[in-house]
């Protein structure tokens, strides 16, 4: 131990050992200058260091390669030898993090001077410079260290002149710093990085982008008026201190023209006046920037809290398409700026051109544009990272994720290639073959041209995935016609193209869209907006004419416009996604129900935009997860009430969306429509019993439990359904009012608060209705209490339930409330249902119900399928007979229709039976959960949208409307069928 520590103070080795082998130009020429700065070094007294570079071995094969190919770090080492002497004693890494280190303490040296400052930044600086090219260089460093590294470098180095400013300030009066030994705390001073340095992900002669805010109410102002000039003369300085080019070179070049409207503001900007900027006037290209913004010095806390005042305007609660046109075109003008033709090797621009870095980061900051308001692990700045972010979530692939991160890493080390030449800003590949070959050499290849061949690929792959995103776009107008929609004349033409994609009314059209173009609603005011519209509207006609009533889509759609606050975010939405506006159409078409839903809360469409929609099954579990975030936090009463309105909303119609694609089935539909009653309604009345118990206190040992009847309790919920409810509780045997400021007796304060239940589900807000409750299935129905203790409801069902009472229990389940209570109710609702009973009675009584609801509420027509001879109710009640009769075979309790149908006992029904059963549960439940979707009234037969019938031809998988009325017509006379046999032949 004691001999390797001598070694080690020695330093025979040196501790950078490439792992990478580089090839000079001349190798002659090569040792000549590694023989060169050997004799240096002796003349400077770096003994070791000359001996060692005298020697042979793959250190020095990759030296002399190293300083023929970059000219930069050759006159580095020839002039400060040292910097190599260095790494006999650290490794690269701790040498780092000596300088980071001795950049810190050279800020809170009391003696030093700001040329003094200048000069030792400079020397440390270029002394890392050339530790992390060499590190890089030999493999040592991956590309992805080598930009931490350099942005570390950049942080130390601005964090230094910050706090050495700041204290000068202070000790002149002109600031008083509550911690002058941290100067930066407090001191409202904000230096954001932007772009690479604010993602961490410098090049190797990069400029840095610093945006600099201050906040004239922090501790350290001592005159807030005076503040803007003060930080701004700050700014000036802290510029100098790292740009200016002195004797010992320069520190790095700083740009300030990422600040908000660079032209007239100062270079330090108010925080309030920031936020006012960008909230009124901030532009995509200044959110996309702000995506990679991160506090880099000053006053750290500050700037956290800055940017995250900034989350809700560069983080869009909604997706956010508006910003893709923008971005693109950003990047068209840099394309028409920079020269942006065909992919080639020498002079192309590697970080601008096509293929390139540029076309990379874009690609995953508009997808985080896009989706980063609704998923926070979406907002990350760093382009690796989030490409890998991002296809964890489904906005891009796998491949997509595989190649960009890939070839992000390639061309970030051919970036670094070009710059480590010479130390020069630039980007773009040589034009010589000299020149090509050198850099060929840097990056390992054996010649220009297996470089060449692997740069063509990596830009060609990049493209392809770029080009995916951004440069293919709908035909908007393709095989149209004509459509003028200006002046207060209809075009003959225009007509005549309406007729031709399905309008009835081409002129009453001719008219809405004049209206949209004359910007009459607030969503088409700004021009903007109009000429999204414009683009958009031959595309929108198309898709609304193939719905075979077009007429009405129109109509619906313009009615949508009309209660949009703005519409840019929409239209250029529906311009880059054809098959969103396929659904669009679709919707305003066909499903009147969905269509008012998107009417009143637009923003439901941003559901859509989630790749995951159609794949990601809307189970228990994941509408679990979503409620629990869009209820988070500490809310009030009322605003959790909204929420759930919203969140039920938007989650029902994204069921129905599921629906209508064909990704989910209508049993599964059932279940998910049911999930998103308990969820939100056992929600509901969490907030409703801690609301009531601010006023009315506790009851001692009170608990509640929901008791979910009717289609909620089999789960078999459709879009529109009302909701069927028992609220039982129970209470301590001795508890005799609750303990609030205003205490009631146990029964009253239950009734109040299943009153408060009841209001907070059902009625109507600014976010509409969560449900209409219904509870006249408790005991007593209407005239009994609203609430029901739970020994009064197992008495009664025992003892003096009728016979309807218990087949609508054999549907029942416990949806919400005290866990051990809602246990305790079903393991009773369980045993009532085994009880004995007269099987004949039961199917007599059951036979008769239904005869009489025929007689009460005749079926409309074969379309009423619920009330149609041998329809819903034919079959529920066979299920709840078979249930309470004990003719359902052994296992699990189940409370769904179609599980108890397929499950009866053979000496009950055949095989044969259960089978037409079950089939025809299958159909039913199909049409009446499509049709319910779709629409808000009843079905009429002879008045059904076209897009509603093509629905249901899809969900049946039958060929036409006529075969689909026969087959309806045929399974009900068959259900009709079985209904007599099992209910009336064996009661006998």
């Amino acid at each position: 131990m004691a001999a390797r520590a001598a070694a080690k103070r020695v330093g025979t080795n040196w501790l950078l050992q490439p792992a990478a082998k580089l090839v000079p130009l001349d190798p002659s020429r090569a040792r000549r200058e590694l023989s060169e700065i050997a004799s240096v070094a002796q003349e400077e007294e770096f003994a070791r260091l000359a001996k060692f570079l005298a020697g042979t071995g793959a250190v020095q094969d990759f030296l002399s390669a190293v300083f023929d190919l970059s000219p930069f770090l050759r006159d580095a080492a020839r002039r400060r030898p040292g910097i190599l002497d260095k790494l006999f004693d650290e490794t690269v890494e701790a040498r780092l993090a000596s300088i980071g280190a001795a950049i810190d303490k050279a800020a809170r040296t009391e003696a030093v001077t700001e040329s003094g400052l200048m000069m030792e930044l400079r020397q440390w600086k270029a002394e890392a410079h050339v530790l992390i090219a060499l590190a890089d260089l030999a493999g040592e460093a991956e590309t992805a260290v080598t930009v931490r590294r350099l942005s570390d470098l950049a942080d130390a180095c601005t964090r230094a002149a910050v706090d050495f400013l700041l204290r000068d300030a202070h000790e002149q009066g002109k600031l008083k710093l509550p911690h002058p030994e941290h100067p930066s705390r407090q001191s409202g001073w904000i230096l954001l990085g932007m772009g690479k340095l604010g993602a961490h992900e410098l090049n190797f002669s990069s400029d840095i982008d610093l945006v600099v805010f201050f906040d004239p109410e922090a501790p350290a102002v001592t005159d807030p008026l005076d503040a803007t000039e003060l930080f701004s003369r700050l700014t000036r300085r802290l510029v100098r201190i790292l740009q200016d080019r002195t004797e010992h070179g320069y520190v790095f070049r700083t740009d300030l023209r990422l600040r908000p409207d660079p032209g007239s503001t100062p270079l330090a900007i108010p925080v309030d006046a920031a936020l006012r900027y960008y909230e009124a006037r901030g532009q995509n290209w200044e959110r996309a920037a702000m995506i990679k913004a991160r506090p880099v010095a000053g006053d750290i806390a500050a700037g956290d809290a800055f940017l995250r005042e900034l989350q809700p305007y560069v983080w869009r609660k909604y997706m956010d398409y508006a910003a893709i046109a923008d971005v693109h075109s950003i990047k068209r003008q840099i394309h028409a700026h920079k020269g942006h033709g065909e992919i080639a090797v020498k002079g192309h621009n590697v970080k601008l051109g096509r293929g390139g870095i540029r076309e990379i980061e874009f690609f995953a900051q508009t997808q985080q544009l896009i989706a980063g308001g609704r998923f926070p692990d979406l907002r990350g700045r760093e382009t690796v990272p989030m490409l890998g972010q991002l296809a964890a979530r489904g906005w891009i692939t796998a491949d997509a994720r595989d190649t960009l991160a890939r070839q992000y890493w390639f061309l970030r080390r051919v970036e670094h290639a070009i710059q480590m030449v010479a130390d020069e800003q630039t980007h773009t590949l040589p034009e010589d073959d000299e020149g090509l070959e050198r850099i060929a050499r840097m990056l390992g290849f054996a010649d220009a041209a297996g470089f060449s061949e692997a740069f063509r690929a990596a830009l060609h792959q990049v493209e392809r995935h770029y080009a995916a995103l951004f440069e293919t776009a709908p035909e908007l107008s393709a095989g149209v016609g004509n459509l003028v929609f200006t002046g207060d004349v209809d075009d003959p033409d225009t007509l005549q193209t309406l007729s031709g994609l399905g309008f009835q009314r081409p002129s009453d059209i001719c008219r809405v869209i004049r209206g949209w173009h004359f910007g009459r609603y607030r969503v088409t005011q700004s021009a903007e907006a109009r000429e999204r519209l414009t683009e958009l509207a031959p595309a929108l006609l198309k898709a609304f004419g193939q719905t075979r009533r077009a007429d009405e889509a129109v109509i619906r759609f313009d009615e949508f416009l009309a209660g949009l606050p703005a519409g840019i975010q929409l239209f250029s939405l529906l311009q880059s996604n054809p098959a969103l506006l396929k659904l669009m159409a679709t919707i305003m078409g066909a499903a009147p129900r969905l269509a008012a839903i998107i009417t009143r809360r637009p923003h439901v469409f941003d559901g859509l935009l989630d790749p995951a929609l159609l794949t990601e099954l809307p189970d228990r579990a994941y509408l679990s997860a979503r409620l629990a975030a869009f209820i988070e936090g500490d809310r009030a009463y009322e605003d959790v009430l909204d929420r759930l309105r919203i969140f039920a909303s938007e989650q029902k119609f994204l069921i129905g969306v599921r629906l209508l694609a064909g990704s989910i089935d209508p049993a599964r539909a059932g279940r998910a429509f049911s999930d998103l009653a308990d969820l939100t309604i056992d929600a509901a009345l969490q907030a409703v019993i801690a609301e009531f118990a601010l006023r009315h206190g506790r009851i001692a040992g009170g608990t509640v439990a929901l008791l979910g009847m009717g289609k909620l309790g089999s789960r078999e919920l459709t879009a529109g359904s009302d909701v069927d409810l028992i609220l039982l509780y129970d209470h301590d045997a001795d508890a005799e009012e609750s303990d609030g400021d205003k205490p009631l007796a146990p029964s009253h304060y239950y009734s109040r608060m299943t009153q408060r239940l009841i209001s907070a589900v059902s009625a109507p807000t600014a976010e509409g209705v969560l449900y209409e409750l219904d509870l006249r299935l408790r005991p007593s129905g209407n005239k009994g209490p609203v609430a029901t203790h739970v020994d009064a409801f197992k008495k009664y069902q025992r003892q003096d339930a009728w016979t309807w009472e218990h087949m609508a229990l054999a549907r029942a389940r416990a949806i919400g409330g005290d866990q051990a209570l809602c246990t305790e109710v079903e393991t009773e609702v369980t045993a009532v249902l085994a009880l004995p009973r007269d099987a004949a009675k039961v199917m007599a009584e059951a036979f008769e119900m239904r005869a009489m609801i025929e007689k009460e509420k005749p079926p409309r027509d074969l379309w009423d399928i619920k009330l149609v001879s041998g329809g819903l109710i034919d079959l529920e009640f066979i299920a709840q007979v078979a249930v309470i009769a004990g003719q359902v075979e052994a296992g699990r309790r189940a409370t769904g229709t179609a599980e108890i149908l397929s499950r009866l006992a053979p000496d009950f029904a055949e095989t044969q039976v259960r089978r037409e059963l079950c089939d025809a549960y299958v159909l039913y439940l199909a049409l009446t959960q499509m049709i319910r979707l779709c629409l808000t009234g009843a079905f009429e037969r002879d008045d059904v949208p076209p897009g509603l019938s093509d629905l249901l031809l899809a969900v049946t998988d039958l060929p036409d409307f006529g075969v689909l009325e026969a087959h309806l017509k045929e399974t009900s006379q068959k259900v009709r069928k079985d209904f007599d046999l099992l209910l009336r032949a064996k009661r006998a």
